[in-house]
């Protein structure tokens, strides 16, 4: 990956301290002892195997989700449905292996793959027909398909989906054959294929004609238009990569941690990945620092409140102290009075 400089790397590190030290002065206004509540944090994080386990689960989503949103920012298609995409992806994966359950291995758990990725990518793509087509803003559109998206989770678990039993509003529990072989320590296999994306998510965007097209068309579309390198067809494909990106995340949830379908299945993750790619300042290698960091922040955040008496929902103060940072430390005020690097000297070239 290419080399990052200094004040590149130390703003999202700066940006997670301040927003820690901001969350922790409203625990400390609240009468809770900071101090107690992070040691817990970090314990409930990584104090143990099982912990460590745990944040590398949680992390695992967020890497998948953050790096669709990275892809969809950097082509300036502002994809807010991360969340829609991983549930369609999630219910796609449960439908196949519904229809492939009495297949041997690999068969179900492929079909719920490739399942997960083609409904993550068809969500994106009405939004980004609706934006091609009718000049409807994707930030609505994404939005708007979130909301569907969870309703028609909750229509096929208390449907066509329900347990047999039909006892709760959940699917049937995936066969062996479908489930994501398990690495030992309670980790999944999914934690590779997240992993192994990184590195291919960086090669596509900087190596790749593909990936230059959805840069150049997210600096500037309209030189992008001039140039003759199709910013529509940049803008679509990025969109379509970005989906097949979540719900890869929804299937691999599915099959490799819940095994089975559910009403409120997300937990936010494709909310909490716009925050993990604004963190990294849409890198590929910066999206898994962060979403290692937010992973840790879910983890611990059980301990947290067990052990110091803190709400889980000092976990959210922290993803929008964090949102907050970045945007102070983007503002044109600030930017006014940063002293010019070589990277800006180069574009103002």
């Amino acid at each position: 990956m290419p080399r990052l400089e200094a004040r590149t790397l130390l703003v999202p590190i700066a940006v997670a301290a301040i927003a820690l030290a901001l969350s922790s002065g409203i625990l400390l206004v609240a009468g809770a002892n900071p101090l107690v509540a992070l040691g817990a944090l970090v314990q409930g994080a990584v104090g143990d195997g099982f912990a460590l386990a745990d944040t590398l689960i949680k992390t695992c989503p967020l890497v998948l989700t953050g790096l669709a949103v990275a892809i969809a920012f950097r082509s300036g298609a502002w994809n807010i449905g991360a969340e829609g995409q991983l549930l369609v992806g999630a219910l796609a994966a449960t439908a196949a292996v519904g229809a492939t359950r009495d297949r041997p291995f690999p068969l179900p758990l492929v079909a719920a793959l490739v399942s997960g990725i083609a409904a993550g990518s068809l969500w994106a793509w009405l939004a980004a027909a609706l934006k091609l087509r009718r000049n409807v803003s994707e930030v609505i559109a994404t939005i708007m398909l979130n909301f569907v998206a969870a309703r028609l989770v909750g229509w096929a678990v208390h449907g066509p989906l329900m347990e047999t039993g039909a006892r709760y509003p959940q699917s049937d529990p995936l066969p062996m054959a479908a489930r994501l072989p398990m690495l030992g320590g309670g980790l999944h296999s999914g934690i590779v294929i997240a992993a192994l994306l990184v590195p291919a998510t960086w090669f596509v965007l900087h190596r790749t004609a593909l990936g230059f097209r959805w840069r150049a068309t997210g600096d500037n579309a309209y030189a992008t238009r001039v140039a003759g390198l199709a910013p529509a067809e940049a803008l679509m494909t990025a969109m379509l990569a970005s989906g097949g990106l979540a719900g890869l995340a929804g299937a691999i949830e599915v099959t490799g941690v819940t095994g089975r379908l559910f009403e409120q299945f997300s937990g936010g993750q494709g909310y909490t990945a716009i925050a993990v790619a604004l963190l990294a300042r849409l890198h590929p290698g910066g999206v898994a620092a962060s979403a290692l960091f937010f992973g840790a922040l879910a983890a611990g955040s059980g301990a947290m409140q067990r052990t110091a008496g803190v709400s889980a929902v000092f976990v959210a103060i922290v993803q929008a102290t964090v949102i907050l940072a970045l945007l102070a430390a983007d503002s044109p005020w600030l930017a006014r009075r940063r002293p010019p690097t070589r990277h800006t000297e180069a574009r103002a070239a």
